[in-house]
């Protein structure tokens, strides 16, 4: 008894902000079967082929945000006569995020794995992708490619990127240049040579 009241049900497992994906899914759908109705049930025409079709766009969109989402499908209705594929709208929002100055998660992510030091000095697309890759680690990144080390870095990403459009700044410091204590002094290295005979 004890173990079933400790087991959270499921819904309980959702965090807010998948929730909220799952909502702009929705919403999506919506949109898509108002502004296409015949061309919409043409596809969609079932329940079970309607959430599959959720199922598929959630798995594809999830690497954009709620707003570029939003803005894609929106875009999309606006320019469209006929029902869009998923490539369009994953097409448009790939547009919005580059109207912004950032790169995609998935560009930033090869970014950084490409990356080689000194990387205060590497050409960066943006510098919220050296400080996303600085906080997971450059070692991390030469040595591993996985779906977990890719979801760490969308989540810094994302994160960052948000600060800096609420107007947070990211600077990358260059390389302090550590000058030699002292110039080369030619008279003692010869009166040592001469002195230990070398």
């Amino acid at each position: 008894m004890q173990q079933e009241e400790k087991t959270p049900r499921g819904p309980q497992k959702l965090s807010s902000s998948k929730k909220e994906f799952i909502t702009s899914i929705d919403n999506l759908f919506l949109k898509l079967e108002l502004a296409y109705h015949y061309q919409f049930y043409k596809v969609f025409g079932t329940d079970e082929r309607l959430n599959e079709g959720k199922k598929l766009w959630a798995v594809s969109l999830k690497s954009f945000s709620l707003e570029t989402i939003a803005q894609a499908i929106e875009n999309v209705i606006g320019s469209q006569s006929y029902l869009p594929t998923l490539t369009d709208i994953v097409k448009a929002c790939s547009e919005i995020n580059s109207y912004d100055g950032f790169p995609s998660v998935e560009e930033a992510y090869i970014e950084a794995r490409k990356s080689f030091p000194p990387r205060q000095q590497y050409s960066w697309s943006h510098p919220i992708v050296y400080f996303a890759g600085k906080k997971i680690g450059w070692n991390l990144l030469d040595e591993r490619d996985s779906k977990e080390l890719f979801h760490s870095f969308k989540k810094v990403f994302n994160t960052l990127k948000e600060n800096a459009v609420n107007g947070a700044e990211f600077k990358i410091e260059p390389i302090k240049e550590i000058p030699l204590s002292e110039p080369f002094n030619k008279k003692l290295f010869e009166s040592l040579r001469k002195k230990h005979k070398v």
